[in-house]
């Protein structure tokens, strides 16, 4: 006789999730930390940072520790000391948390499908890494681990790098619960997303190389924002923002010649544009498309209703010729 399994108690099931939460950020922090430009800690894209806004805005703001526990684990390693890590695990932790509560409160929609929650994503991502970077580079300088004269160059490349993460990770984060594997796709729709992926890709390396050529990008993310909806284009402007940054943090590209600091305000300025069109111009797509839906749903109830009356219609009509008929004769 086979037996049930039992269902998982709710603290059990809050703990595999905390467990999760904890590896989800870890690896995020991981891929991060593989192109740190500062200490060996600071990245100019920290991944980790879009899945700390996501977590509340999936799970709810109760799986809170495993960010905490993440970055803990992320960052333990790299020091300086164990107060700065914990401070700068509470910071990456305090950070996405104070911008979901913000946002929240201002109406943000986990489904991104109104202007107003793309504007919302944009202004949290500031904000709320804003936070983890001050907190973060303020810890590092009263520890030693930072000269005081290097504390704005250093919270302006982590502030950039946690913004990035939350602008290109997050959207994309909030798209997995309405992903739906393509079925019966044309091969010419096949066809069309190669293409977008290989001239993404192109002008993404391009606009790396001088400023005239940064401009390359918005006619991709047009086309990829039309065609291909959110995931088209927030795959776009992942791709232009990482390679913008990376170029500037190696001292190539339009933006080489400056010093860090300028460098990361000029990529943060053009990444956040890049990034502000691809969800502004694909949730003004998605809201036509969700018009026309419902416009043609409309049209489809009231045609239906037309067929039902129109026969009863038809058979008063002839009741009432047959009885004036009848009365004139």
């Amino acid at each position: 006789m086979r037996l049930a399994a039992r269902p998982l108690s709710p603290a059990a099931r809050w703990c595999l999730i905390i467990l999760g939460v904890t590896a989800c950020y870890f690896l995020a922090g991981q891929i991060g930390i593989q192109w740190a430009i500062v200490r060996e800690q600071i990245s100019p894209l920290w991944p980790a940072a879009g899945v700390a806004l996501a977590v509340p805005m999936l799970l709810g703001p109760k799986f809170w520790p495993g960010i905490f526990l993440g970055a803990l684990l992320t960052n333990i390693a790299l020091g300086p000391s164990l107060t700065a890590v914990l401070v700068i695990s509470a910071g990456n932790t305090i950070g996405p948390m104070l911008a979901y509560a913000a946002m929240r409160r201002l109406g943000f929609r986990e489904q991104l499908d109104r202007l107003p929650d793309a504007v919302l994503l944009v202004a949290g991502a500031a904000g709320g890494t804003a936070v983890s970077a001050a907190l973060g580079t303020g810890v590092l300088v009263l520890d030693g681990a930072l000269r005081p004269g290097e504390f704005w160059s250093t919270a302006l490349v982590w502030w950039t790098g946690d913004a990035m993460g939350v602008l290109t990770i997050t959207p994309l984060l909030l798209l997995v619960p309405r992903f739906r594997l393509p079925v019966r796709v044309p091969l010419a729709r096949w066809g069309e997303a190669v293409a977008l992926a290989l001239s993404g890709l192109g002008a993404s390396i391009l606009a790396t190389t001088s400023t005239p050529k940064l401009f390359l990008v918005f006619p991709i993310l047009v086309w990829a924002a039309l065609r291909f909806r959110q995931a088209g284009a927030l795959l776009c402007s992942l791709c232009a923002c990482t390679f913008a940054i990376f170029a500037a943090a190696r001292g190539h590209g339009p933006y080489g010649s400056y010093e860090l600091a300028a460098r990361m305000l000029h990529v943060q300025a053009f990444d956040a544009t890049v990034g502000l069109t691809a969800l502004a111009l694909s949730t003004v797509v998605l809201q036509r498309d969700r018009a026309t839906a419902e416009i043609t749903d409309a049209w489809r109830q009231i045609t239906e209703m037309v067929d039902m009356i129109a026969p009863r219609q038809s058979l008063r009509s002839a009741m009432t010729q047959r009885k004036d008929d009848e009365l004139t004769g």
